[in-house]
């Protein structure tokens, strides 16, 4: 007898107040991606509430996907950009077995938004540079525990609050086959691209002062490598540099 072939899920697209399993209610659609859908959910019993994310099934063959990167983020549980997971545990949605990945709610603001409501729809030079520092700080400790994010961008990017420095959180960790230091080197390349892009990108590139276009280095990925071959040489630079040409009148 031939074996029944499973439906793909693409998409779950549950309604406000629809309870999943035993224990949450969903509250509001967050997103949805490649992977699957994120929820801003009410825990039942402890009135808490939380993000979930429901992995489709045909892109988390035997929960794979879903258990790595429940392990990624336990394992970067003392990394203070990194969200705090909770529990990996299973749903049944029509019939098939969800994996469904539980952590902290982190209120805030994405960066793209943030950015888009500034005046020129971009920041200036004193925010961008506390910005960049403090999530090369962040990256850093992904990175010294022997990690990465691999797909950092002004959407993965949410701002808590900001002032003199930021309080900010990474979301929406990847996991790639390649190896983990081209990854790290990829996620010190996709920093300097955010800062670039945050400072106003190609339009505003030309009449940046010396010291900012020596960290940006034209987006070119052998001199930005080059010059910070770590994120923590980046980090140290940040420290070290004079950009008293960068202070705009």
């Amino acid at each position: 007898m031939q074996k029944k072939k499973t439906k793909s899920i693409n998409e779950f697209n549950f309604p406000v107040s629809k309870r999943i399993g035993n224990r949450y209610i969903i509250l509001e659609k967050l997103g949805a991606g490649w992977e699957g859908e994120v929820y801003k959910v009410l825990e039942v019993l402890t009135k808490r509430q939380r993000a979930i994310k429901l992995f489709y099934p045909q892109r988390n063959v035997n929960f794979k996907v879903s258990t790595r990167y429940a392990q990624k983020l336990d394992k970067l549980k003392d990394c203070p950009i990194i969200m705090n997971y909770h529990s990996h545990e299973l749903i049944t949605f029509k019939g098939q077995k969800v994996a469904c990945l539980t952590s902290e709610l982190i209120e805030g603001e994405l960066l793209d938004d943030f950015v888009k409501y500034q005046r020129g729809k971009r920041l200036s030079i004193f925010p961008a540079i506390h910005l960049l520092y403090s999530l090369v700080k962040g990256v850093e400790s992904i990175h010294l525990n022997g990690e990465y994010h691999g797909d950092i961008h002004t959407g993965n990017v949410i701002i808590r609050k900001f002032g003199l420095s930021f309080d900010i959180k990474l979301i929406d960790l990847h996991h790639w086959g390649d190896s983990k230091k081209d990854n790290r080197d990829e996620d010190i390349i996709k920093i300097i691209r955010l800062f670039y892009d945050i400072l106003g990108g190609k339009a505003r590139y030309a009449k940046l002062p010396p010291s900012i276009k020596y960290i940006v280095c034209g987006l070119k990925r052998g001199l930005i490598l080059e010059r910070f071959k770590s994120i923590s040489h980046l980090r140290v630079h940040l420290e070290a540099m004079d950009w008293s040409d960068a202070i705009e009148g």
